[in-house]
Formats: C-alpha cells, sequence, structure tokens
C-alpha cells in the first residue's frame, strides 16, 4: 500500500525537469525570450548575457529548465558543457540580422552534429518579426530556407515566427515543445 501511494504521489507531485538550451548568436533576443516565457514581461535593459542564465518553469505539465546561454563568439565555444541532457533546444535566430544567418547556419550545423543532441527536439525561434519586412526582416520560411531547415531529416523541429518583445509566437512554440515532449 505504501509503495502504491508513493508512486501515485511522485507521478502527480514529482515532475522531472526538461532541460531546454536557448541558443542563438549574441543579440538574437535569447534573454528576452527567456524571460518573457518565465516571467510574462520584457525584463528591461537587459545587458548581454555573459554566461548563462538558468529558470525553472511550469507549462502545461511540463517542468522546464530553460537555461539561456550566452551568444557572443567567445561564450559559443563553451555551449558543449551544457549539451549532456538536453531535451530541446531553442535556437533564437534574429531575423533581420541577414548578415550574420550564415554564421547561425554554422552554429546550427555544429549543434545537430553533436553526439549529445542527436535526440534532442529543435524549435527555432524566428525572432524580431515585431520589425516590418522595409526593414531587411526576413520572414519564418526566408530563415528556414537560409539555414536548410527542410534537409533535417532525422530531427523533430518546427519553425516559429515570434516577438520577443510582444511575446508573440512565444507559447505557440512552447505549445510544440510540450506537445512533442510528452508524446515521446
Amino acid at each position: 500500500m505504501g509503495v502504491t501511494f508513493s508512486s501515485i504521489w511522485a507521478r502527480l507531485f514529482m515532475r522531472k525537469e526538461t532541460k531546454v538550451l536557448i541558443l542563438g548568436l549574441d543579440n538574437a533576443g535569447k534573454s528576452t525570450i527567456l524571460y518573457r516565457i518565465t516571467m510574462g514581461t520584457v525584463v528591461p535593459s537587459l545587458s548581454p548575457t555573459v554566461g548563462s542564465n538558468h529558470e525553472i518553469h511550469d507549462y502545461k505539465g511540463v517542468r522546464f529548465g530553460l537555461i539561456d546561454i550566452g551568444g557572443q563568439t567567445a561564450l559559443r565555444s563553451s555551449w558543449g558543457q551544457y549539451f549532456i541532457g538536453t531535451e530541446a533546444i531553442i535556437l533564437v535566430i534574429d531575423s533581420s540580422d541577414v548578415n550574420r544567418l550564415g554564421l547561425a547556419k554554422t552554429e546550427l550545423q555544429r549543434l545537430i552534429r553533436d553526439e549529445s543532441l542527436q535526440t534532442s527536439l529543435l524549435l527555432v525561434l524566428a525572432n524580431k518579426q515585431d520589425l516590418p519586412l522595409s526593414q531587411g526582416r526576413l520572414t519564418p520560411a526566408q530563415v528556414s530556407d537560409a539555414l536548410n531547415l527542410t534537409d533535417l531529416r532525422e530531427r523533430e523541429w518546427q519553425i516559429m515566427g515570434c516577438s520577443a518583445l510582444t511575446g508573440e509566437g512565444l507559447m505557440e512554440g512552447m505549445d510544440w515543445l510540450v506537445g512533442k515532449l510528452i508524446s515521446r
């Protein structure tokens, strides 16, 4: 009887934390997205992340351990120390930074080749969709093409347009993650 009660108690109240890395180049909006998801608001005057930010967020029955890691050139080489046990990657792309899409693609290729991330889900957030197209912002479909996402046949992935500032598209991305994680 005690074992049965313990098992039911554990399933109801003890949730395993799902490790999710929020990665991308510097100034893509990773920290703003982290705090928009976890706090529902934009944190004013965020400075570039040196190291990482870690927040726990319960969403639709899943306990997320969200880790936002700095995207400056010097920090990207340290991303690998966070890879083990990662169930999902949120790759944040600055849709208005067309000149660095090639670099973002190179980093994506490095991520998908890493053995520790072979089974990790991939959610690509094409951020800054609140900017006008006239300012050179790309649509999510254009970002997908630039990153060759359709070539990723061995991985579950999704791309969503979003705005870290308004929150548009973020919860739809989280819904996709929850659906995939629950179905596993």
